[in-house]
C-alpha cells in the first residue's frame, strides 16, 4: 500500500493506492502554502487516517516543475515548496521514500495506466485547460527530460503566423514564460478568448465561445477553425517527435464535445504517420486523475 496525493495551490487530495486504479480517497485539507511545517503536519495527518504502514513510500503529483537531477521543485504557487528538494525534505521529516512529479506528468501516467493510453507503448498526454501542457510515457515509464520540461509542448516559438483560415496574418502574442508565439498563448482557454476578441472584437468566455461554436454560430465557428488551425500544426509536429500511438486531451477544452474529434483529423492530416484510427481522443480520467497519476508512478518506478 502507498498513499498519494494530488497538490494543488488551494487544496491537498489524497488517497490510500494497492494499484495504479485501486484507490481508496481519503479526503482533502487546505494547503498550507507558506509554512513547512505545516505542509509536511497536513501530509503526515492523512498518512496516518490512511493507514498506510510505517515508512511505506508515498508518491505526489503537484502543480510546478520537478527536476529529475537536483530534485528540486519550482511551485509559484506554493511559496513554502518553491526551490526545495521536497522529495529529500519531505523524506527526511517523514522517514519514508517520496516520489514527486508534476501535474501534467502525472496526467499522462494516469492516461497511460487506467485511461485512453491503456495497452499502448507510447502515450502523450496533452492538456487544453488555461493553459497547453503535456507529458510522455514511453514502455510504462515517465519519460523525464532534462530540467524536468519534457513534453512541454505549449512552449517555445511555434505557432504559425500565416495561416488558410481568416485572418490571414496572425501575429505573435507574448507568452507568460517571456517568450512569443507560444502555443499556451492561443491553445488553452484563455487562448480561445484572444482568438475570438483578434477576429471580432468581443471579449466572450471560452466556454460561451466553445457553446456557440456547437450551435453553429458563424463568428465561434470562425474562431474554432482559426484555433484549430494554429492548435493542430505544432501538435502534428510534436507527434513526429515523439511518435505517440495515443494521444489522450485532458483539460477543460479536451471535455468540449467535438473539439478533440476536429483536432484529431487535422493532426491525422499534418503527420507522416499514416494512421486510419483516432489518434487524439479525449481522456478518460476526468476526476482524480492526479491521483491515479501519482499512484501510477509508484508503481511504474518499482516503489510500491
Amino acid at each position: 500500500m502507498i498513499t498519494c496525493f494530488d497538490i494543488g495551490g488551494t487544496t491537498i487530495k489524497a488517497a490510500t493506492a494497492t494499484g495504479p486504479d485501486d484507490l481508496v480517497a481519503l479526503g482533502r485539507v487546505p494547503t498550507p502554502r507558506d509554512d513547512f511545517d505545516a505542509f509536511a503536519a497536513a501530509i503526515a495527518g492523512l498518512i496516518e487516517q490512511g493507514g498506510a504502514p510505517t515508512g511505506s513510500p508515498i508518491s505526489i503529483s503537484v502543480t510546478g516543475v520537478v527536476d529529475p537531477e537536483s530534485g528540486l521543485t519550482t511551485v509559484a504557487n506554493i511559496p513554502c515548496i518553491d526551490g526545495r528538494n521536497l522529495a529529500g525534505d519531505l523524506g527526511a521529516r517523514l522517514g519514508c521514500q517520496v516520489l514527486v512529479a508534476n501535474d501534467a506528468d502525472c496526467f499522462a501516467l494516469a492516461e497511460a495506466f487506467a485511461g485512453a493510453g491503456r495497452g499502448h507503448r507510447v502515450v502523450f498526454g496533452a492538456i487544453l485547460g488555461t493553459g497547453v501542457g503535456g507529458g510522455i510515457v514511453a514502455d510504462g515509464r515517465l519519460f523525464r527530460g532534462g530540467g524536468g520540461l519534457s513534453g512541454e509542448w505549449g512552449h517555445g516559438t511555434a505557432v504559425a503566423t500565416r495561416v488558410r483560415v481568416a485572418p490571414f496574418d496572425m501575429p505573435h502574442l507574448p507568452c507568460g514564460c517571456g517568450l512569443e508565439g507560444c502555443v499556451d498563448t492561443v491553445g488553452g482557454a484563455r487562448g480561445i478568448e484572444k482568438l475570438h476578441k483578434h477576429l471580432h472584437g468581443a471579449d466572450l468566455p471560452s466556454t460561451d465561445i466553445v457553446t456557440q461554436w456547437q450551435s453553429g454560430d458563424v463568428q465561434a465557428t470562425q474562431t474554432l477553425d482559426l484555433y484549430v488551425a494554429l492548435v493542430s500544426l505544432p501538435l502534428a509536429l510534436t507527434v513526429n517527435i515523439v511518435g505517440p500511438d495515443i494521444i489522450p486531451v485532458g483539460g477543460g477544452l479536451g471535455n468540449a464535445h467535438g473539439l478533440v474529434a476536429r483536432l484529431d483529423v487535422a493532426v491525422r492530416g499534418r503527420i507522416l504517420r499514416k494512421i486510419d484510427r483516432p489518434l487524439v481522443v479525449p481522456a478518460q480520467l476526468t476526476v482524480d486523475a492526479g491521483l491515479t497519476g501519482a499512484a501510477s508512478l509508484a508503481f511504474s518506478e518499482g516503489v510500491a
